[in-house]
């Protein structure tokens, strides 16, 4: 489906509904093959139905939708098998540009993911998942942007982004929110001791229980079968 060009003000408001639409599914507030309806979804964000069918194609574009034959637009499922395979490549990304970045950290660098990483904590305490989905990307930006190669975070985010809706069993889920706050503030302390095994293994580790929690849910759900 080609884009279609819109002003700048309604290309703001698309964003907008496809951000929100986004953080909803990695949430698990919107689930695997849950539809989404074009009226429902005008109605609710107070914008016109061509608004919606752009952020819904944007969202096809990234993997989290799809179009489904005669039942319109859904939250894509994703295959045990494809989840495996860009989980690997985003291992194989994350842990290079950990093995990238300067160590000792410049003060610079460990204030900035301080403070994200407060944001972080603050969110997860309050239960507050959305504010919590955000503090955590800022804070996985911040980190990989700190390797220097703006192109290998341009790939880590674009990876990252496939496989969002496999967040959908985890980035609400209180023990995994604590988990992930914890390994956090033990990335930040390997950054200041210059730790470069200890943060590639924290890297290494933090992308498994999304992965693991999703292909054990669809494949329990789904009798192993697809």
């Amino acid at each position: 489906m080609t884009p279609i060009a819109l002003p700048p003000a309604n290309a703001e408001r698309m964003r907008a509904v496809a951000g929100t639409i986004e953080e909803e599914i990695v949430l698990g507030w919107l689930l695997p093959r849950e539809r989404l309806i074009e009226e429902d979804l005008a109605a609710r964000f107070g914008v016109k139905r061509h608004l919606v069918r752009e952020a819904l194609a944007e969202l096809e574009r990234v993997g989290l939708v799809e179009r489904i034959p005669n039942r319109g637009a859904a939250v894509k499922l994703l295959e045990p098998e494809a989840v495996r395979q860009i989980y690997s490549v985003r291992e194989a990304l994350e842990t290079l540009a950990a093995e990238q970045i300067r160590l000792p950290a410049a003060p610079e660098v460990l204030a900035a993911l301080r403070e994200i990483q407060q944001r972080h904590a603050d969110a997860v305490a309050a239960g507050d998942a959305r504010a919590a989905f955000r503090a955590n990307m800022a804070f996985h930006e911040a980190l990989f942007a700190a390797c220097g190669n703006r192109h290998l975070l341009e790939l880590i985010q674009m990876m990252a982004q496939k496989v969002h809706g496999a967040r959908s069993f985890t980035a609400a889920s209180p023990e995994h929110l604590a988990l992930a706050r914890d390994e956090h503030f033990a990335m930040i302390a390997a950054l200041d001791a210059a730790d470069r095994p200890r943060l590639v293994a924290l890297c290494r580790a933090h992308l498994a229980p999304s992965r693991d929690a999703y292909i054990a849910a669809v494949e329990k759900r789904l009798g192993g079968r697809l």
